[in-house]
């Protein structure tokens, strides 16, 4: 294993790219499991082995937060999963506010309360008469009329929209009223948002063709060899 010269907790010069953030927050949930289990020390090729990676890539991606291993025992599980949660937790960045309380609003609601991130879904909105002025899932639901004033109030940076794709954009410009800087886009469309607010679109269709594509071409190389053996 490579040797990092940086101490623990430097941050890098350049900001990482998207995929070096998605890779982190792999790990970091990865390292979480392995703390749960017991597990003390993970090598860099067993930590690749569970992201689907390379072992150079786990330690590129550890060098850019600046932790290191050591030859004999690899990476310290608890002193790195500190290290990624200081390189990925943004102090101003914990609170999220969720606009579509359906289904999938539902789903993401209970994935915040599961999965173990420092993300905390403080408030949800909704149209739906039944669903407003009441918990769920532990979440306040507001009517979406207050959506400017709660999130401006709360200073709520990350907005969730999780509403049909005719309502995306008008949500989406109420939560940069509101005054977010991020937004996760659960909507099959591309919303419009000023120049300062990032956003990451979560197309479930896009990823399920993409999906029937690999499963169709692997099925197609796999039945490939048996043509040809049936046919000596």
């Amino acid at each position: 294993m490579m040797v990092s010269s940086n101490p623990a907790g430097k941050r890098c010069v350049n900001p990482p790219s998207e995929r070096t953030v998605e890779r982190l927050s792999r790990y970091r949930y990865l390292l979480h499991e392995l703390k749960v289990e017991g597990v003390g020390y993970v090598f860099s090729h067993a930590l690749a082995e569970m992201a689907a990676v390379s072992a150079a890539q786990v330690r590129q991606d550890m060098m850019a937060v600046g932790y290191s291993g050591t030859p004999v025992q690899g990476y310290e599980v608890e002193k790195l999963l500190a290290a990624l949660e200081e390189f990925l937790e943004v102090p101003e960045g914990k609170d999220v506010a969720l606009v579509g309380v359906g289904n999938l609003g539902l789903t993401i609601l209970k994935s915040l309360v599961e999965y173990p991130t420092p993300l905390r879904l403080s408030v949800a909105f909704d149209v739906d008469w039944r669903l407003v002025n009441r918990q769920v899932q532990g979440c306040w639901c507001y009517p979406v009329e207050q959506l400017v004033a709660v999130v401006r109030e709360r200073q709520i940076p990350i907005g969730i929209v999780a509403v049909p794709p005719k309502a995306a954009q008008e949500v989406a410009d109420l939560l940069c009223e509101g005054g977010v800087s991020g937004i996760l886009n659960c909507a099959p469309l591309r919303l419009r948002v000023p120049e300062h607010v990032y956003v990451s679109n979560l197309n479930i269709m896009v990823a399920l063709e993409k999906v029937s594509y690999f499963a169709h071409r692997n099925r197609a190389r796999m039945e490939c060899p048996a043509r040809e053996r049936m046919k000596a």
